[in-house]
Order: C-alpha cells, then structure tokens, then sequence
C-alpha cells in the first residue's frame, strides 16, 4: 500500500493566487465594491476566507459544553425542547390544548396567564393531567404577578410529589422589558427577582429572570443591536440582584434569555454561538469560577417582524430557515411562529405545520444529533468573532451610561432600535431590503380576501402611564400591504399594460421588472411579447382597459418611442416609462412624468400613483 498523501503533488494555493484569480475574474472591476459585503452589523465580510484567518479568534479552543460555551452548552448532543405557546384566558381551554399538543410532538408549552385570574385553582386546572416533569413548562404573567405565580406553583409540584431537580420550568419576569418598550416605570418591580430567586432555591432548573431580546428583534433592531442590549440587559439584572444579596452564581442560574431569529441564516448561527461566549464573560464577572453557573440558557423563537400577509405560505421558507439556523446554533428551546400570525389567529392546520417544521429537522435531518456542526467553518468563526466584537462595543457603552435601565430611561436603547427600524423600512420602500412576496416577485393574482393585519393576543390588563420612551414599530411588510389592500377597495382594479417594443432583451428585462414592481401595489398587470408599432401598443392597451401603460425598451430606443407613445396615449392612461434613460430630461420637457426604475422610492411611488388614479 502506499503511503503517499492524497494531492500531495498539488501545491496548496495562497491568499494572493486567489486575489489574483479574483481580480482577473472580475475584468478591472472594483474588488471592495463588488465582493466585500458592509453589513449593516458594523464590519465588512470577505467572500472568502483560510485557515489562517482563524489565528488568534476568540472563538477558537474549546470543545462543546466547555466554557465558554461558544460551542454550546450540550457536550452530548444537539437535543433542544419543541416549544409552542399557548394564548387563552380560560385555564380549561389553555390545559385542554395542552393535553393535545403534547402528544403531537411538543415537549415544552408556553402559558400566558392572566394576572387578574391568578390562583391556586387556575393553576390546578391549568396543569391538569400534565405530567410537569417530562415536560418544559414556561408562564407569561404581569410582572406584579411574577412572585405570586412562582410561590403557587412550587406549592403545586410539591403537593404533586415532584422532584424539584426534575422540574424545567420559567417565569417570563422581566420589568425592563416594560421600560424598554412601553416606557413604563417599572424599576422598582427588578427587586422582586430576589424573592422570585428565594421561592424557587430548590428547583435548580427553575428560570425566573427573563432577558427579551425577541422584542428589539421584533422591532427591527439589527442582530448585533439585539445581541448587545441583550448583553446589557441580563448584566442589569446580576449586577442589582447581587447588590441585593443574591448569590451572583445563583442569580446567573436564573436568567433565560428569549431571542428573535432574523431570516440572515448564517448570521443568526453567529449570534447565537456569540452570544453564549459574550454572556459567559460577563457572568464569570459575579459567578466566580462557578462555570456552570455562567452557561446561557437561550429560547429562540422564530421572527414576527418579517412576516408577511400577502403570499403567507413564504412565512413557511422564513420561519424555516430561521429554524435551521437556531437549531445549527444550539440553542435550548425554540419556538416556530405559525405562518398565519400576522393576519388570524393561529389554527389548527398552522399550528400543526409549525410544530412538524422543529420535528421534520429532529427526525428526518437529525439536527439534534450533532452538536456545533458550523465548529470550525472560517465563515462562521469569523462572523462570530466579528458580532461578539461589535456587541461589546454597545454593551461597553450602556454600561458607561450605568447600565440598561439608565439607558433606557433616557430614551437611548429606544432612539437606537427605532432608527433601525424606520432605515429597514425605508430601504423595503425602496426595494432595497428585499421582502419576498410583497416588495419583490409578488403573487400577481392573490387578493387577502379578507385578510387583515392583527396585533398580538396578549395584552395587557391596565394601561399604565409611561414616563419614559417607548417602541412602537411594525412588520416590515405592514406599509406594503396597507397600499395593497388600500388597493383592493378600489372601485375597479387598475390594470398596468407593458408595451414592450424595441430590444427583445431590453424590452423582457424591463417588462419583468416592472410586474413585479406595479404588482406590489395589487395592480393587475398585463405582460407582452412585443409590439411592432407604439400605435399597435397603445391601442392594445387601451383594448385591454389599461390604467397604465408602461413602455419597455431600450434607453438608447426610449429617445425613438417614448415621446411618440405618449402623444398617442394623449392621457387616455398613465403613461409610465421603465427606466431611467439619458434622454430622462428631454421625455420630462414633453410632458413625461412617470419613472420606474432600481432607484425611485417603489412604495412612495406607488402611493403616488395610486393618488394619480384616484385610490
């Protein structure tokens, strides 16, 4: 047998071959501006990276369930609970449901329980013929709730029997959140951790501090935003339940963190390995050489913000790979929100698709086999490197202001997130940000029949007056398909007619392009395969009932057939030119006022047409 090494012959090519190959591939072109992404996280990424890029990460060194958890805190495996929330004021109904999901593949249920109803007997029948130590348990109550809530249901497991090292269970007690998003007072309500800690000291995988991260990533906030404040929210809470006399070992122990999963696949893989090393840093700072107590407990849950009314089966491709993503990255419990969330409330068909996305990737793709399979990938090391890096920064600097509270009191996290969210929604408005199904390659012939935006179905029992800023945002699409169902009241739908004429190539590119931008407001749109005349055209639009008639063609063959075109429209429609050709100033000194094209605001000038025809 011989003991020469596969491809040993092959010389093993350096970063500058290729550099080299790059720069002759790309024919004078600018190498920053065509290959290197400038993410809106802060840093730049390389379309492609070596070995040597590794040398010296953070990230590198260690094997997982090892500190600091950047390869997660499961050395076994890759098993994570199967969450799904259940939203009803009637314990009966909540526990009925309950019962019927666990046998569908659910292994962790999430409560919402409504403060004023909180007792003993809604807990009992809440929990009814629910075996609580083979299952996750997870409650939402008011803040003011919280210590209630945990004292009935230790009483609840110990009258059961249960062993308290059994029981995986988590209240949502998080009063910053109230300030973050609401502006609501509630600091004084952060001192009730200590005694939520001191209720539950026997139950060791008893989580009763909350950091909601998902709610920055619900409001738009870029990953490193959420990562960052996430950071700076779950130090507040160790550093002021220290400072009461907690244990900072036993105080880490108890903090869950609940984060949103973006639709950017291979950054959120990062976020989330970054995170857990990030948090193992900052808990050593008060858990000492407890290691354990430094792992982070991470609930990710699948994101709302992205989430689209029009074409909602594309909800599946999101929630889906935003999925993949969280499970690749280890987390410990995910939630897949059902498709239909942002128009009805869940059903059952939704809620049963939902659930079998997590199953499909446990039991057919085997992703809870193998633990931190991204490990050593020179992408994602990097990516992970480069987020922790960015995230510090901002925790850095919330702590110079004297934490997240502070910081929120002075409106700063909120500024910060709602500057995020209004540049999303304007780069969407100008089809920049891409939303699939709604800003780009909508469903030409889809009507909402009836379909309408809903907010979520918790809510709070009294309005509270708010001090301080709040963040009200909404989904990214939600401006979209405001036009759109503005749209669909209309007396008659507006028909948009391509005259495509000229350059068979120019003509398709730009046809195509503009279907898909006229689309996007719920205009009917008629393609064409190409006109002989301008005559020919208009009149086949007019035939056709056009609205709208878009001119496809050429920007040398604009200066040819546009101006002709228009003044045999002579204002029977909208005359719309695709394009932004070099004769744009000669069309407009004849009276041409419509352009399409990459570079007009797509939402701002569909209003204006929609203005233009009446709508």
């Amino acid at each position: 047998m011989s003991d020469k090494k596969l491809f040993s012959e092959f010389t093993s090519p350096s970063r500058q071959d290729w550099l080299d190959k790059i720069q002759v591939d790309l024919k004078g072109a600018d190498f920053q501006k065509k290959l290197v992404w400038k993410t809106d996280e802060g840093f730049s990424v390389q379309p492609f990276y070596m070995k040597d890029d590794l040398e010296n990460l953070s990230t590198i060194g260690s094997e997982p369930g090892e500190f600091p958890y950047v390869r997660g805190t499961k050395a076994g495996d890759n098993n994570w609970y199967v969450r799904q929330e259940i939203c009803s004021e009637s314990a009966a109904e909540a526990n009925k449901k309950a019962l019927e999901i666990l046998g569908k593949g659910i292994d962790s249920l999430g409560f919402m329980v409504p403060g004023e109803q909180l007792s003993a007997e809604y807990v009992q029948t809440l929990l009814d013929g629910i075996y609580c130590d083979c299952v996750e348990l997870n409650f939402k109550v008011c803040p003011k709730h919280a210590v209630e809530l945990a004292q009935i249901l230790v009483a609840y497991f110990a009258g059961k029997g249960y062993d308290p090292a059994r029981i995986n269970a988590s209240i949502d007690f998080d009063p910053i959140k109230g300030m973050i998003m609401k502006g609501l007072d509630t600091e004084s309500l952060i001192s009730d951790g200590k005694a939520l800690i001191e209720t539950v000291k026997n139950y060791p995988n008893f989580k009763v501090i909350s950091v909601n991260g998902i709610a920055l990533s619900d409001s738009g906030a870029y990953i490193v935003q959420e990562l960052g404040y996430s950071l700076a929210w779950g130090a507040d809470y160790l550093k002021r339940l220290s400072n009461s006399g907690v244990a900072g070992s036993e105080v880490a122990r108890r903090i869950k963190f609940n984060m949103g999963i973006s639709t950017n696949y291979f950054m959120e893989i990062a976020k989330f390995r970054a995170a857990r090393m990030l948090w193992s840093k900052v808990a050593q700072e008060y858990a000492g050489n407890d290691k354990d107590a430094c792992k982070a407990y991470i609930h990710a849950k699948t994101s709302y913000y992205n989430m689209t009314l029009f074409d909602s089966y594309v909800n599946l491709l999101r929630s889906q790979t935003e999925t993949m993503s969280a499970a690749i990255a280890g987390v410990n419990s995910i939630t897949v929100t059902p498709f239909d969330a942002a128009y009805e409330k869940p059903d059952d068909f939704s809620e049963r698709i939902a659930r079998n996305q997590q199953l499909l990737l446990k039991e057919e793709s085997h992703f809870d086999k193998v633990v931190d399979p991204a490990g050593g990938s020179y992408y994602i090391e990097v990516l992970t490197d480069s987020l922790a890096a960015e995230a510090w920064k901002i925790f850095l600097k919330v702590q110079e202001e004297g934490g997240i509270v502070e910081y929120a009191k002075k409106g700063l996290v909120q500024d910060d997130i709602i500057a995020s969210d209004t540049k999303r929604h304007t780069l969407a408005a100008q089809s920049r940000e891409f939303i699939l199904g709604t800003n780009q390659f909508p469903n030409f012939t889809e009507n909402s029949n009836g379909k309408a935006p809903i907010s979520c179905c918790c809510k709070c029992a009294k309005a509270e007056e708010a001090p301080y800023k709040g963040i009200s945002t909404s989904r990214l699409s939600s401006e979209f398909e405001t036009l759109r169902l503005t749209t669909e009241k209309a007396a008659k739908q507006p028909v948009a007619f391509m005259l495509t004429i000229g350059s068979l190539v120019m003509r398709q590119a730009r046809a195509q392009f503009s279907c898909n931008f006229l689309a996007s407001a719920g205009y009917k749109v008629v393609d064409n395969l190409g006109f002989a005349t301008v005559e020919e055209g208009v009149d086949a639009a007019l035939k056709a009932g056009a609205d709208i008639v878009v001119i496809c063609s050429s920007d040398e063959e604009y200066a040819q057939y546009a101006i002709p075109a228009y003044n045999y429209l002579a204002g029977r429609a909208m005359f719309v030119v695709a394009g932004n050709p070099e004769c744009a100033e000669e069309l407009k000194a004849a009276g041409i006022e419509n352009f399409i094209h990459v570079r007009v605001n797509q939402l701002e000038t569909l209003k204006l047409f929609n203005q233009k025809l009446g709508i």
